[in-house]
């Protein structure tokens, strides 16, 4: 049988415009129709180059109930990433948002092949010489958050396994990369506590997420060596201007234990920032992201932070300071998940990069 132009193009017209506003809308593709939602994204991080990535997130709806409640689908994704400088990835995870959300589960796995810079930890000849090395790694995360009551508090725990090679291309600066850190298998559990009130887990309009955990490695786990990770954080989106002005908040801090790898060492996480550049024993950083709303579905943001680190054993201890700011836009591509997505420019002092954002850009 043949469908005729106009009634296909009313088919198309019923899964991407939403009857409310008449405005691109995806919500009902991907809720009502189990969408897979393409994102191609150029990969303009500053640690490994251009390149571009492609991803596939598909939408897993609840049943449908007598609850007029609305229920988080699960999300599925894929993706493969390439760089101008060799460095390429592939890997796959789901987020669970299982038993009417009193359970959240997220699973992570993949291999890549990562071209990156060591910097040194406050070190000056590396900070202006840095090592250039490649990371091949295997890496698989299990975790499992559980609600307390029907309380906003949740506890749970993790596990990660990876196992990592590093090749070092500067061979006359080997001196400075520890043998046991060149070929690691790296097994490990860890423990999350974490309050959470958003509005909407992928785009907050308002609500905090504080979440502290730590995770140790261990030999008796299968690993080769013993070290651990702390983690503090707390991101927090106030209205500050009902349908105007939406203000976020961002503090995060992260100290190492033990003799971890080089390069699992917490480093300076902002947008235009390169990974890895700005390491330390103990880092802390704070970040503001202020989005001016247009109207319903249009959003212009501006951003920036800074960070520091501090090292225990460093030649230099002077503290160890990165900045970044930028700009960018959202747009609500799906009201009924209340899903934005959109671009940010983001600058640091000698740095820049463009990243495509799939809901918030402090999701982790």
């Amino acid at each position: 049988m043949l469908i005729s132009a106009q009634t296909y193009g009313q088919k198309i017209q019923k899964l991407f415009i939403d009857t409310l506003d008449n405005a691109f809308d995806i919500s009902h593709y991907m809720y009502n129709l189990n969408g897979l939602l393409p994102i191609l994204s150029p990969i303009t991080e500053p640690a490994v180059g251009f390149g571009a990535a492609l991803a596939t997130v598909y939408f897993i709806p609840k049943k449908k109930n007598d609850s007029i409640k609305f229920q988080m689908p699960d999300i599925a994704a894929l993706a493969v990433g390439l760089t101008e400088n060799g460095t390429w990835f592939v890997g796959g995870g789901y987020l669970g948002f299982w038993n009417k959300d009193k359970i959240r589960y997220r699973g992570v796995a993949g291999y890549g092949d990562v071209k990156l810079k060591y910097y040194g930890l406050g070190n000056e000849f590396l900070a202006k010489n840095p090592i250039n090395f490649s990371l091949n790694s295997t890496f698989l995360l299990q975790q499992a958050l559980f609600r307390i009551g029907n309380s906003r508090f949740m506890v749970g725990g993790k596990y990660i396994y990876s196992k990592s090679k590093v090749t070092i291309f500067d061979g006359s600066q080997s001196e400075w990369i520890k043998p046991q850190d060149v070929n690691v298998q790296n097994s490990g559990v860890g423990i999350i506590a974490e309050y959470e009130n958003y509005d909407n887990f992928l785009s907050p309009n308002k609500g905090i997420r504080i979440n502290v955990n730590y995770i140790q490695f261990l030999e008796g786990l299968g690993g080769d060596l013993d070290f651990g990770k702390g983690t503090f954080f707390v991101n927090y989106y106030v209205p500050a201007i009902k349908n105007k002005l939406i203000s976020g908040f961002r503090f995060e801090s992260q100290i190492a234990t033990g003799s971890s790898p080089f390069y699992m060492k917490p480093f300076v996480n902002l947008r235009g920032v390169p990974a890895m550049k700005y390491q330390g024993d103990i880092v802390s950083l704070i970040e503001t992201e202020q989005m001016f709303l247009i109207n319903n579905r249009w959003g212009l943001v501006g951003f920036g932070g800074i960070g520091n680190t501090y090292n225990t054993d460093a030649d230099n201890t002077d503290i160890i300071s990165a900045w970044n700011y930028g700009g960018g836009f959202r747009y609500l591509i799906a009201r009924k998940l209340g899903l934005r997505m959109g671009i940010d420019v983001a600058k640091s002092a000698n740095d820049w990069g463009i990243y495509i954002i799939f809901g918030s850009a402090w999701i982790k």
